[in-house]
């Protein structure tokens, strides 16, 4: 395989742990603001924790989706054209959510600002299935002829490999969250996170365990995927351990090397293919057929090893400035806008 295909194929699966490892704790923490915050204190505080960071970690979501459109225009074509329909859902509860973390501040009664929250829960949840089913769909296939065109009807990417796939980034998100807000908070968030980790961390994991097996059961058993989901498990046993020992810090790490490890099991098990076709193997879009020209590729390289660098630093930067723990007396009491 060419050189510059394969380097930008692996930049593409680095944009997407970038963004599963950070928007992942995002969507989980909005889903939280349902499934766990009991009260008005509660759920300010878990806003906060995300508050500062939030837009910067979907910057990811987004170069990924670029990087791909200009790297494999095959790739972004075929993929796009066959999962519109979730992409337009994700895009929307992506949309509902970013404007609840706006305007949510701004209802002027309790019952806005629930509606609020319900959208913000929703929107992540909803988010969160749809990435994760997209992906799933990129690494087992679709009915692709060869053009590239989907073949069946609109809904015919909806199977058990999408729904495995949504599970897996949800419970992922979850769990993850549980593990940021570990290390951000203090009070009652963070004794719950510890309970959830100690408790339920296997089960929130489990899905993308199994997306994960299947995925290298069915391309060929390769020596480096083994390794690498080798690798995954023993973080997530590390990972398990150090929350139950209350190492935040570690449970964190070892939380992201899991990510790491699966999914690079994941990447390595479908190379050199892109996005297989799952009418005949001869449809695959491959990191050779799928690509830009040389000199695009080469401009792209370029200009990503210049930029890239610096989104890094500036995006742990902005980490290291906000990275006090939150508690829920930090919470100014809620002011009451009186109208005119």
């Amino acid at each position: 395989m060419e050189f510059l295909p394969t380097l930008w194929f692996i930049l593409i699966a680095v944009l997407w742990i970038g963004y599963l490892f950070l928007e992942g704790f995002d969507l989980g923490v909005g889903m939280l603001m349902k499934l766990w915050a009991r009260n008005e204190s509660q759920r300010r505080q878990l806003l906060n924790t995300i508050g500062p960071v939030w837009d910067g970690n979907e910057v990811w979501l987004l170069t990924a989706g670029g990087a791909t459109f200009a790297a494999f225009p095959l790739w972004y074509a075929s993929l796009f054209a066959a999962l519109y329909i979730p992409l337009t859902i994700a895009l929307l509860a992506l949309i509902l959510r970013a404007v609840s973390i706006e305007y949510r501040g701004k209802a002027m009664t309790q019952a806005g600002r629930n509606a609020w929250d319900w959208a913000m829960a929703g929107g992540s949840a909803v988010a969160a299935f749809c990435v994760g089913a997209m992906l799933a769909l990129t690494t087992t296939g679709l009915p692709l002829d060869a053009n590239g065109d989907r073949v069946g009807g609109a809904f015919v990417w909806l199977n058990g490999y999408a729904v495995l796939g949504g599970l897996a980034v949800v419970g992922f998100a979850l769990i993850q969250a549980w593990a940021f807000l570990g290390l951000k908070t203090d009070g009652a968030s963070r004794v719950e996170a510890n309970l959830q980790l100690r408790k339920f961390l296997p089960l929130y994991i489990a899905p993308l365990a199994i997306w994960a097996l299947l995925v290298i059961f069915a391309n060929g058993h390769k020596l480096w995927a083994w390794l690498a989901l080798i690798i995954a498990v023993v973080a997530l046993l590390g990972s398990w351990l150090a929350a139950a020992r209350k190492r935040e810090g570690w449970t964190f790490v070892l939380l992201g090397v899991f990510l790491v490890a699966g999914a690079s099991a994941i990447f390595t098990s479908v190379y050199p293919n892109v996005l297989p076709s799952t009418i005949d193997e001869a449809y695959n879009l491959t990191v050779t057929n799928a690509s830009s020209s040389t000199y695009t590729l080469t401009v792209m390289a370029w200009v990503a090893a210049i930029f890239v660098p610096i989104v890094l630093a500036y995006q742990a930067w902005t980490y290291k400035v906000f990275a006090k723990r939150i508690a829920e007396h930090h919470i100014p009491d809620q002011h009451e806008v009186v109208p005119l």
